[in-house]
């Protein structure tokens, strides 16, 4: 039995998604700055060259935090411990496209097809429609199978690819562009990222 369960906090904008799954839970909320080191940690272990056209290697808390700051990701802990993200933000600061949101995802190894990855997707659509948000965007390279067939899974469609973008492993790899179209609010984007 699945049970899930959609709570707004005590601050306005503030999202807690409960899953019940075989008796687990699993909470999802805001990223904290108590999360960082769990958030480099997870980075380093996720993405890999057959994930990411290079490395993700933090220097700094400092450094982690110029790029994701508190607030930026959703969270999902299972028993306190940080098992996955969903990090978010506009694709660049031009007026004209603040109704797109980029995100990214990572779950931990020992977490993954418990559902969590698809519920930080699930969230993260809630809280970008929430926010007048119309579009998802993501990439993902052409040799990582199993997230192009998740992000299908979420809804996610092929945009756009860039051939032979990058070499990795001693072959070329095609960078895709997916997106996921919301029906948000009447705006376009005013509170998001």
């Amino acid at each position: 039995m699945i049970y899930c369960e959609f709570y707004r906090g005590a601050r306005q904008g503030v999202y807690i998604f409960m899953k019940l799954c075989n008796r687990d839970r699993f909470i999802i909320r805001f990223s904290e700055i108590k999360d960082v080191r769990e958030l480099i940690h997870l980075d380093h272990m996720i993405w890999t060259e057959d994930t990411s056209p290079g490395p993700l290697m933090w220097r700094s808390q400092e450094d982690y935090l110029l790029n994701a700051p508190p607030g930026s990701q959703l969270v999902a802990l299972k028993d306190d411990k940080l098992c996955g993200y969903v990090g978010f933000g506009r694709p660049s600061r031009m007026e004209s496209n603040r109704h797109v949101c980029e995100v990214n995802i990572a779950v931990h190894p020992d977490y993954q097809r418990l559902g969590i990855g698809r519920q930080l997707i699930e969230a993260i659509k809630e809280h970008a429609a929430d926010n007048s948000i119309r579009k998802l965007r993501l990439r993902v390279l052409s040799c990582n199978e199993s997230a192009l067939s998740f992000y299908r899974k979420c809804g996610f469609v092929e945009e756009g690819r860039l051939r032979e973008e990058f070499y990795l492993g001693g072959r070329y790899v095609d960078e895709i562009f997916m997106c996921c179209m919301l029906t948000g609010g009447e705006g376009y984007g005013d509170h998001l990222a």
